[in-house]
């Protein structure tokens, strides 16, 4: 079974995983929004989501459901 843990790193403005097998990865949150069309309501969630849970933010982004233009 492999374990995950994410977390918001806002020295780099990116969301930090790793599974305990070994492997990090690090999802850059500039680069995960760029193309996004948002209203300031949406950029206030995906701030919210970052924060407090970037697994889901990350489960969003690397199964391409945030909606890009």
């Amino acid at each position: 079974m492999n374990f995950i843990f994410a977390s918001y790193n806002m020295h780099h403005n990116s969301i930090d995983i790793t599974i305990f097998d070994g492997y990090i990865l690090r999802i850059g949150c500039n680069k995960a929004e760029e193309g996004l069309k948002t209203t300031a309501w949406t950029d206030h969630v995906l701030n919210a989501m970052v924060i407090d849970n970037p697994l889901e933010y990350a489960r969003l982004y690397l199964n391409n459901e945030m909606q890009y233009s």
